[in-house]
C-alpha cells in the first residue's frame, strides 16, 4: 500500500504544480488586454483543480491544519467540505465552459448568436452564483463529517485515515443521492448536448472547407483547436466524474468504504485535474510559445 501512496502523491504533486503554472499564466494573459471569455473561464477551473488536489484525503493540507493545532474534527470537516464544493464547482464549471465555447464558434445564424457579445460580461456573475449553490448545497458535511472515533460503536464510516462519516436518515440520505444525481444528470446533460453541437459545427465547417480549398490547404483555426480541446476534456471529464460518483454513490449506500476502493477514487479524483492540464498545456500555442521562449533562453 506504501508505494500505491507514493505514486498517489507523486501524481498529486504534479497535478498541483502543473495547475499553479496554469493559473499563473491564464492570470497575466486575463490581466492583459487580449484575453478571451474562454481564458477566464479556464482559470476557474484551474483554481478549483489544485483545490481539489489539495483537499483529497490525507494531503498538504491536512498537514498544515494539524501542525497549526487544530483538532481532528475541525480538520476533517474543513477539508471534506472545501473538497466537496470544488468537487460541485468543477462539473459546474466544465459545463460553464462547453457551453460558453459552444456560443463562441456558433455561426450568426443560430439562435445562439445573439449571446456572444455578453459570454464574458456573464461569467463572472455565473461564477458567484455557482459559487453560492455549491457553498449552500455542500453545507450538510459539516455536520455529518467529524474525525474518526470507533466505528462499532456509532457506526461511522470511515472515508480517510482520520476522518468519517455519520450514519443519515434513510429520507435525507435519499433526497441528498436524488438532488445530487439530477444536478449531474442535467449538466452533463448540457455538456453532452453543447458537445454533440461544437461536433456538427466542426464537421460542417470541414465540409465547407474542403468544397473551397484543396485538404492539403486546411489548416486548423484557434477556434478549432480550441473546440477540439474541450471536447477532449468534457468526455475526459464525463467518464473520470461518473467513475468517481458511480464509487461514492456505491459505498455511501452500501455505508462501506475500503481502503483499495479509496486509493482508488483518489487516482480517479487526481486523474482529471493532471491529465486536463496536459491536455491545455499542448494545445495551447501561448503556452507552447511560452515555454520554448524559456527553453532557448535557458540554451
Amino acid at each position: 500500500m506504501s508505494l500505491l501512496e507514493n505514486v498517489l502523491y507523486i501524481q498529486a504533486g504534479f497535478g498541483v504544480l502543473a495547475n499553479i503554472f496554469l493559473l499563473f499564466f491564464y492570470t497575466s494573459v486575463i490581466l492583459g488586454d487580449r484575453s478571451k471569455p474562454m481564458d477566464l473561464i479556464t482559470c476557474q477551473l484551474t483554481f478549483i483543480h489544485i483545490m481539489m488536489v489539495l483537499t483529497g484525503g490525507e494531503t498538504l493540507l491536512a498537514g498544515i491544519l494539524e501542525s497549526l493545532k487544530f483538532g481532528n474534527d475541525f480538520k476533517c470537516k474543513t477539508i471534506f467540505y472545501i473538497n466537496r464544493v470544488m468537487r460541485g464547482l468543477s462539473v459546474c464549471i466544465t459545463c460553464l465552459l462547453s457551453v460558453s465555447q459552444a456560443i463562441t464558434i456558433s455561426p450568426s445564424t443560430s439562435l445562439l448568436a445573439r449571446f456572444k457579445h455578453k459570454v464574458k460580461a456573464h461569467i463572472v456573475y455565473a461564477f458567484f452564483y455557482l459559487l453560492s449553490f455549491n457553498l449552500s448545497f455542500s453545507s450538510r458535511w459539516i455536520v455529518y463529517v467529524a474525525g474518526f472515533t470507533n466505528v462499532s460503536k456509532t457506526h461511522q464510516m470511515k472515508v480517510t485515515k482520520s476522518c468519517s462519516l455519520f450514519p443519515m436518515n434513510y429520507i435525507i440520505r435519499g433526497l441528498v443521492l436524488t438532488v445530487t444525481m439530477s444536478r449531474d444528470l442535467c449538466l452533463v446533460g448540457v455538456m453532452l448536448t453543447t458537445s454533440t453541437y461544437m461536433v456538427i459545427i466542426l464537421c460542417r465547417h470541414q465540409r465547407q472547407c474542403k468544397h473551397l480549398h484543396s485538404v492539403s490547404y486546411l489548416r486548423a483555426s484557434p477556434e478549432k483547436r480550441a473546440t477540439q480541446t474541450i471536447l477532449m476534456l468534457v468526455v475526459f471529464f464525463v467518464v473520470m466524474y461518473w467513475l468517481d460518483f458511480f464509487i461514492s454513490f456505491t459505498s455511501v449506500l452500501l455505508w462501506m468504504y475500503d481502503p483499495v476502493i479509496l486509493m482508488v477514487q483518489q487516482f480517479v479524483m487526481y486523474a482529471y485535474p493532471t491529465i486536463a492540464t496536459l491536455i491545455q498545456i499542448s494545445s495551447d500555442k501561448r503556452i507552447i510559445s511560452v515555454l520554448k521562449n524559456l527553453h532557448s533562453k535557458r540554451h
